[in-house]
């Protein structure tokens, strides 16, 4: 469970964050909506530990045992995927033959090759980067996942694949999850709740049908029908 309470966050005088007040329920998926600027992943931060509010309390139920992906995987250039994968598991003083067991196990769940774990992240593909990146953070097996722009660099048949496929995953595992994204499309089809934010405050929270039928300010019906395609081109869709 996560947990934010009337939380402020200023860096050199911007105010990244007014007075946010969300909560994320164990074993639930939490889309954080926004452009850039506008907050999200300074939550992110926030959770991590990364960095402390100026007011406010931040509750993460466990403290533990938190895994995170970011944009294109953010692997280690010198290291294999497996080296890259298995790290955390290294770190944690896991027996070679745990950390096989383990990654065996996961290539199946994100669907990665097997024969890309001895390859290093400038010979795959951008959205086996991410696949890459998604093992490494389920190698622990957290109950928390935090997912920054998870599918931000990927072309947009490869980001509709990887959108289902990180579904799925999703909905396999029961874990806790949050997502950033600035793109529509992609919070429908991750988050059950939607929180939008709009520099630093939190605009309007709920389902994505709440959100586009019951609008609490202009910004929300705007920003949602930015990223809608124009009336003309649906005809072609």
């Amino acid at each position: 469970m996560i947990a934010l309470r009337h939380v402020s966050k200023t860096f050199e005088g911007r105010r990244a964050l007014d007075d946010v007040s969300l909560r994320v329920a164990t074993g639930t998926t939490h889309v954080l909506l926004g452009s850039t600027g506008s907050g999200k992943s300074t939550i992110l931060k926030l959770v991590l530990g990364l960095v402390r509010p100026d007011a406010g309390e931040v509750h993460v139920e466990p403290a533990a045992r938190i895994g995170y992906v970011v944009q294109d995987g953010a692997l280690f250039p010198h290291l294999t995927v497996a080296r890259n994968a298995t790290l955390p598991a290294r770190a944690a003083g896991w027996s070679a033959d745990a950390q096989a067991s383990r990654l065996d196990a996961l290539t199946k769940v994100v669907a990665l090759e097997p024969a890309l774990l001895d390859r290093f992240p400038h010979q795959l593909s951008s959205g086996q980067r991410q696949r890459a990146g998604l093992l490494r953070a389920l190698i622990l097996d957290p109950p928390l996942l935090l997912l920054d722009e998870p599918l931000g660099s990927l072309d947009p048949i490869a980001r509709a694949e990887l959108q289902e496929h990180l579904v799925a995953v999703i909905g396999e595992l029961g874990k806790t999850v949050v997502v950033v994204t600035h793109d529509v499309r992609e919070a429908f089809v991750f988050g059950a709740t939607i929180t939008l934010l709009n520099r630093g405050r939190v605009v309007q929270q709920g389902t994505f049908e709440e959100l586009a039928r019951r609008p609490a300010e202009p910004f929300v019906a705007e920003f949602l029908r930015a990223q809608a395609p124009p009336p003309a081109m649906t005809q072609y869709l």
